[in-house]
C-alpha cells in the first residue's frame, strides 16, 4: 500500500534527490581509507525504503547504520561486513518501516560546509535514521550475532 506518507520515502523530493546526488559526488571524491560514501548509501537506503525495497537492501542498510552509529565502524569496515554477509546464504528478518525516518535529510547534510562539518553532519544523519528504526534495533543486532559478525 502506497499512502502519501510512505510515498514520501520512495525517492524523496526532487530537491532531496539532487542533494543526495551532490552528496554522493562529495563522498566519492572525499578519498581516504574511511570511505564515508558507504554511510551515505546506507542512510539513504534506510530512509527511503518502501514496500518494494528488497529485504537484503534494507537489512544491509540497517547493518551499516548500526555499525557506524553504535560501533563507530568506518565505511570501509562496513563495506567489508556487507561483502562477508553477501557470501553467505541468508534469510532476512522482516523489518517494520517506521513512518518517521529521522529528522535529517540529504538536504540538511549539504547545507554543512565541506570537510569535517559535513562529515559530522553525515554521522548525525545516520544517527537520526538509525534512531527512527528503534523497534528494529534488536532484530538487526540479532541478525549480525547469528552470522558471527558482532
Amino acid at each position: 500500500m502506497n499512502t502519501p506518507q510512505s510515498k514520501k520515502h520512495d525517492a524523496g523530493s526532487a530537491d532531496e534527490r539532487d542533494a543526495y546526488d551532490q552528496l554522493q559526488c562529495y563522498t566519492l571524491a572525499h578519498g581516504g581509507a574511511a570511505f564515508i560514501h558507504q554511510h551515505v548509501v546506507d542512510v539513504w537506503a534506510a530512509q527511503h525504503a518502501n514496500e518494494s525495497t528488497k529485504p537484503i537492501g534494507l537489512i544491509f542498510a540497517l547493518v551499516g547504520l548500526y555499525l557506524r552509529v553504535e560501533k563507530r565502524y568506518t565505511g570501509r569496515h562496513v563495506q567489508n561486513v556487507h561483502m562477508a554477509l553477501a557470501r553467505k546464504k541468508l534469510e532476512f528478518p522482516p523489518i517494520s518501516l517506521p513512518t518517521d525516518r529521522g529528522s535529517m535529510t540529504a538536504i540538511d547534510v549539504m547545507t554543512a560546509s565541506e570537510g569535517p562539518e559535513r562529515d559530522r553532519s553525515i554521522d548525525q544523519w545516520c544517527a537520526s535514521v538509525w534512531a527512527a528504526y528503534q523497534v528494529s534495533h534488536h532484530t538487526v543486532i540479532e541478525f549480525l550475532q547469528q552470522h558471527d559478525i558482532v
